[in-house]
C-alpha cells in the first residue's frame, strides 16, 4: 500500500520539477539570450589553480599548477560551438625523483587551445573537451652530496588534452573545473564571459 501512495507522489514531484525547470530555462533564455553560455561570437576567460602536470617524466610529486586561458567562440558545430584561443601557465614540483626534497622542476607554457562546448540545455552550464599545443620552458635541478649541484634548462614541445565544465551563476561570472593533461592535471577556478 505504501508503494502505491509513493508512485503518484513521485510523479507529482517529477512533474513539478520539470515544469519549474522549463520555466527557469525559458526565463534564462529571455533574460540572458541563448541557453548555452558559450556561443559563436562570445569570449570566455578561465583562471584556475590545481595539480600541475608532470613534464619530461621528472616525477613532480604532488606539484602545483596554474593556468589562464581565453577562448573565442568561432563556429557552430552541431549542437555545440568550437572555440579557439591562447593559454599560459606553469607547473611546479615539490620534490621527488631520485634526489628527494632537493629536486625541483618547473615548466612555463605558452600554447594555443581549441575546444568543443555544449550546455546540455541546462541553464548556465557549459561542458567542453579540447586539445592544446605549444612550447614549454622547462627547468630542473637538484643539489645533494652524491651528485653535487646540477641544473638544466630546455625548450620543449607540449601537447595536451582536457575536459571541463563551467557553471555560470550570472551571465558574466561562473565557476570552472578542468581535468586532463594540459599544464594542470586537475584545476578549479573561475570563468568570465567577456562578450
Amino acid at each position: 500500500m505504501k508503494k502505491i501512495k509513493f508512485i503518484p507522489a513521485l510523479l507529482i514531484v517529477t512533474g513539478l520539477i520539470a515544469w519549474s525547470d522549463s520555466g527557469y530555462a525559458q526565463s534564462y533564455r529571455n533574460n540572458h539570450g541563448e541557453l548555452n553560455p558559450v556561443q559563436a561570437g562570445t569570449t570566455v576567460v578561465n583562471l584556475g589553480l590545481g595539480v600541475g602536470a608532470d613534464y619530461r617524466g621528472d616525477n613532480y610529486g604532488t606539484g602545483f599548477g596554474f593556468k589562464v586561458s581565453a577562448e573565442w567562440g568561432l563556429w557552430q558545430a552541431g549542437p555545440g560551438v568550437i572555440t579557439l584561443g591562447p593559454e599560459a601557465g606553469g607547473s611546479f614540483s615539490n620534490g621527488g625523483y631520485n634526489f628527494g626534497s632537493n629536486y625541483r622542476a618547473s615548466t612555463f607554457i605558452i600554447a594555443a587551445r581549441s575546444a568543443w562546448h555544449y550546455g546540455w540545455q541546462v541553464p548556465g552550464l557549459d561542458t567542453y573537451a579540447g586539445i592544446s599545443g605549444g612550447i614549454g620552458f622547462h627547468h630542473w635541478g637538484y643539489n645533494n652530496n652524491t651528485y653535487g649541484n646540477n641544473s638544466y634548462n630546455q625548450v620543449i614541445p607540449v601537447f595536451g588534452g582536457y575536459v571541463g565544465a563551467s557553471y555560470f551563476v550570472s551571465p558574466q561570472f561562473g565557476f570552472n573545473v578542468e581535468a586532463g593533461y594540459d599544464i594542470t592535471n586537475f584545476q578549479v577556478g573561475i570563468v568570465l564571459k567577456v562578450k
